[in-house]
């Protein structure tokens, strides 16, 4: 599996922020995390000068760097970044450099930055192309709260993404008593595979929140051939589902007619040949459009894995899991 196909931590839909940076002039560094894609107008100016939909510092007339300092919506461990250079062609950075550190709390970016010891680099000092996506790997094996993103000497970078494995607290999610949704993203959920995610990808279904849109959520193609589409959800943590959620929000005249929620005890990961036996977490339903609909499981067997088929194509914008963690 690429990196890019993994959970982008610092997304500002996950609750990344970009805390602070030394010099936005052109444009603000918030745009580095928005999930639209970048996008360029010709004609577009402000008092500052030309538009620009990412970050971008002015002109450096002395010596050093900028930099931009973002907190992690998800402590996780990083695997890779794309530093996305789109619409920068004469202006984007020489290179950039990456620094990482763990830092629990509320901390002010003052004082993060203050505190030199805790910061560590991640990704040494690296060329960047203007106008595409930079990809970097990252080899740390390290916990990470926050980045800091250097470039050199100045430039614009439209967009940053920090793909990894999110890392939940379980400590403290076990000991709230609550039933916890083992799908989410925020608690290691993620989808490993689909049949087909034309319009919308699967994993947009464990995001936070109810969906914005359409676009929010996990939508397939029309079929005109027989079967039907699926998505195969690893969990954050073997558990015990109790409770399924199904929301079609803003899905109205494509949703899926039923569907079905399957799960697996497969702690080795997935055998290639297929073979595993899939017990049902809920029998196959009808949904409705534009709806939330609540389910109660069917079985109290732990599950390591999901897999949602749904009938016989359409959209769904999220998908709950709450359950309790199995112990070992």
């Amino acid at each position: 599996m690429s990196f890019t196909e993994l959970i982008d931590l610092a997304a500002a839909k996950v609750g990344g922020n970009a805390l602070a940076c030394n010099d936005d002039f052109f444009a603000s560094r918030h745009n580095l995390l928005k999930a639209e894609k970048p996008v360029f107008i010709e004609d577009k100016f402000t008092s500052q000068g030309k538009w620009m939909d990412g970050w971008e510092t002015r002109r450096r007339r002395t010596p050093g760097h900028d930099w931009c300092l973002i907190r992690l919506g998800l402590r996780g461990v990083i695997r890779g970044f794309v530093a996305d250079t789109s619409y920068f062609t004469g202006n984007y950075p020489e290179a950039c450099s990456i620094d990482a550190c763990d830092a629990r709390g509320k901390l002010s970016p003052a004082a993060l930055l203050k505190d030199h010891a805790a910061w560590t680099n991640i990704l040494p000092k690296t060329p960047l192309k203007g106008g595409s996506h930079n990809l970097l790997p990252c080899r740390s094996l390290g916990t990470w709260t926050h980045v800091r993103l250097n470039i050199f000497p100045d430039g614009g970078v439209a967009r940053l993404r920090v793909h990894g494995d999110v890392i939940p607290d379980w400590d403290r999610l076990k000991s709230s008593g609550r039933l916890i949704d083992l799908a989410a993203v925020e608690n290691g959920g993620m989808a490993i595979s689909q049949s087909d995610m034309y319009f919308g990808r699967a994993t947009n279904m464990l995001m936070p929140g109810r969906a914005k849109n359409m676009g929010d959520g996990w939508e397939t193609k029309r079929r005109r051939g027989p079967g039907h589409d699926w998505c195969v959800i690893k969990l954050g943590a073997t558990g015990r589902i109790e409770k399924v959620e199904v929301d079609t929000n803003h899905f109205k005249g494509n949703y899926p007619d039923s569907c079905l929620i399957e799960g697996v005890l497969a702690p080795d990961g997935l055998s290639a040949e297929g073979d595993q036996s899939w017990f049902e977490l809920l029998p196959r339903v009808k949904l409705a459009a534009h709806k939330r609909l609540f389910f109660k499981a069917a079985s109290p067997r732990p599950a390591t894995h999901a897999r949602v088929s749904i009938f016989p194509d359409g959209g769904i914008s999220r998908l709950r899991l709450y359950g309790r963690v199995a112990k070992p």
